[in-house]
This record gives structure tokens, sequence and C-alpha cells, in this order.
């Protein structure tokens, strides 16, 4: 698997698994109805931030993942980061093998911590992971997410120092 950089032109690979997962509304905090052209505004971000996609031997795209400034200002030595793997391609290390991507990011750009600012917690397979890669729960939202079908459900403030 090769992590690269993402282009404008690899939207058209992102936006099927990206709508996909965006419209299922269960694990995101986007609207569930977001648009092709607002969701690339969202996601692919422009320098110093950065969009990354994962890709197999044949250039088949796995996942993306999106790394920013988490705040602005006295906040900014702080890093952030989102993650989606296309569902078709999923337990295979891929979402694994991009978070670790963008904590050696956030590193290498001199950020002190990762923090995840809603990371519901039903996703049972993104804490686990995440926790697995030293990230803890500082915080919980209660009843921060409307999930589409259990309901109100909390939402998780992650961090990890680096």
């Amino acid at each position: 698997m090769l992590i690269k950089e993402a282009t404008a032109a690899d939207w058209q690979t992102i936006w099927p698994f990206f709508h996909r997962i965006v419209a299922a509304g269960d694990t995101f905090t986007f609207p569930p109805d977001l648009g092709e052209e607002e969701g690339r505004d969202w996601w692919l971000l422009s320098p110093p931030d950065r969009t990354v996609i994962a890709v197999d031997d044949a250039g088949t795209v796995l996942g993306s993942a999106k790394m920013n400034r988490n705040q602005k200002g006295n906040g900014s030595h702080i890093a952030s980061a989102s993650y989606m793997v296309d569902p078709e391609h999923g337990g295979h290390g891929v979402g694994r093998a991009l978070v670790e991507h963008t904590l050696e990011w956030a590193r290498a750009a001199g950020f002190r911590g990762m923090q995840f600012n809603a990371v519901v917690e039903t996703n049972e397979l993104a804490v686990k992971l995440y926790e697995s890669l030293g990230f803890e729960v500082i915080g919980t939202v209660p009843e921060g997410f409307r999930h589409p079908t259990r309901g109100h459900v909390g939402l998780h403030i992650m961090y990890r120092a680096l």
C-alpha cells in the first residue's frame, strides 16, 4: 500500500466512498445530504494542511485522510485528522496505515499532540483502532451525535501526545 498526496483529480475516486460513508450518517458529523462540491471543499485541504490517499499496487484508492491544525492561533500546535476507508477495502489495515501516516506527518510538522474532536462512541472499530495507537478518550459529549438508528449517542474527544 502506498500513501500519497491527494490531487484534485483524485476526488472522483474518493467521492463514491466519501458519499456512501457520509450519507449513512453514522460516523461523521457531516450533513448526510452533503453535496459533491461542498464535500470536496471540506475534504481536499490546501497546504500547510494535507489530504492523502492510500492506494494498492493496481492504483485503486482504498481510503483517504485529511490532516490539519486542530485550532488556529494559540491552539495551532495540536493537530487533527479525519479518515475514510472505502467499505469495500475495510479490515485490511488501511485505516491503521492512514492513522500512522498522519501521526508521522504531525510529528514531522512539529505538532505536540493530535486531537480528534468528534469520534462517535458507537463507531467501536475506530475507537478501538485509535486506542491501540495511543489515543485516549479525554471527554465525551453526552448525546452529542444523532445516530440514524441508535438515537442520541456520545461524541468522544480523543487525544494523543506526540
